[in-house]
């Protein structure tokens, strides 16, 4: 049973994204033998990095709702903020862009001294680019919007990683995807993992499950924020989502999976965990994750798999699980971090 949320979207991404089994990558978990938490393992991924917006990633579904939400009232640029290798910024720009609108964005920190990553397609994509301290963004946004309507503009102001209700909203719209494309090949899934920190991704999903009453854990690997933020922020998110659906469903902090045991060294600080992985999956199945966001869920992932996978696994599965990684995209990104990778 599918639900037809029936949002408006300005269409932005190439959907549905694919989704598709990684053989090689589940056969080294089976060559464990008995010795693996998981016998049977069969690991999947669902390629939101092939979106197509500029180089991909899970903002396009976002910016979908959020850029028609724009056009409806009338705005004529789109404000909004990140880090230096902000995925959604670029996308952001290029969702400005696609629909004629002039673009601002507030990055964190100083100009890196080499234009590369994102930071090189947020400039070729012609967004006017303004340099705040990483604690003072939301502030520098918000002063910014209000100088952009006394010089007579209409911005649209879109808060950290599109994580609002509205734009959450467009993972709910891919839950739907998801859900039809496993009836279609007879799949069970028994856990859905992904990367979270703005918590809108993981927000949009909880509540598109719930509102297709599918009971498939969604467990969000932190990137960022220790457990217990992250599950009052996606659980509050998650319950104002349901509201803008037209839902009345409520989300509690418990409601929400969140595993954060991989923050290693902090935002954007690339690690062991994360070079092992972004090479593992490389090599195994010849696709690129990032280095801050899919890298470092992955790699979580792979670990919880090796040591403690019932922690996510529903124990009373039957047969061979059938584990899903969201692939959030952010690519550009890892020519940035070349000299933490190599």
């Amino acid at each position: 049973m599918t639900v037809a949320f029936n949002l408006p979207r300005y269409p932005l991404a190439f959907l549905p994204t694919p989704l598709h089994p990684l053989p090689r990558l589940s056969a080294s978990f089976h060559a464990r033998g008995a010795d693996s938490p998981v016998p049977g393992l069969q690991i999947w991924i669902k390629r939101d990095d092939q979106t197509g917006l500029a180089g991909g990633g899970n903002k396009t579904r976002k910016l979908e709702l959020l850029l028609a939400d724009a056009l409806a009232q009338g705005c004529d640029t789109l404000l909004t903020t990140g880090a230096v290798q902000s995925n959604h910024c670029r996308q952001t720009a290029a969702a400005a862009a696609r629909a004629g609108l002039a673009c601002h964005l507030v990055l964190g920190g100083q100009p890196p001294a080499e234009p590369n990553g994102n930071f090189l397609l947020d400039r070729l994509l012609g967004a006017t680019l303004h340099w705040t301290p990483r604690e003072n963004r939301l502030n520098r946004l918000h002063a910014l919007a209000d100088e952009l309507r006394a010089a007579g503009h209409c911005p649209y102001v879109i808060t950290y990683g599109g994580s609002d209700p509205v734009g959450a909203s467009g993972y709910a719209l891919a839950m739907e995807e998801l859900f039809d494309q496993t009836r279609a090949l007879g799949l069970r899934l028994d856990a859905i993992v992904v990367a979270s920190s703005s918590g809108g991704t993981q927000a949009g999903m909880i509540a598109g499950a719930r509102a297709l009453d599918w009971d498939v854990p969604i467990l969000g690997i932190s990137i960022d924020e220790p457990k217990a933020a992250l599950q009052a922020k996606v659980a509050d998110l998650a319950t104002r989502t349901a509201a803008h659906l037209g839902r009345t469903d409520v989300f509690t902090p418990e409601d929400v999976l969140v595993n954060a045991g991989y923050l290693g060294g902090g935002y954007g600080v690339v690690g062991d965990l994360e070079r092992e992985a972004i090479r593992l999956m490389a090599q195994a199945e010849g696709i690129l994750l990032d280095p801050v966001y899919t890298g470092r869920a992955f790699g979580g992932m792979v670990d919880l798999l090796r040591s403690s996978a019932d922690t996510f696994i529903s124990p009373d599965r039957f047969g061979p699980a059938n584990v899903l990684f969201w692939h959030t995209g952010g690519q550009p990104a890892l020519f940035a971090y070349a000299g933490d990778l190599i």
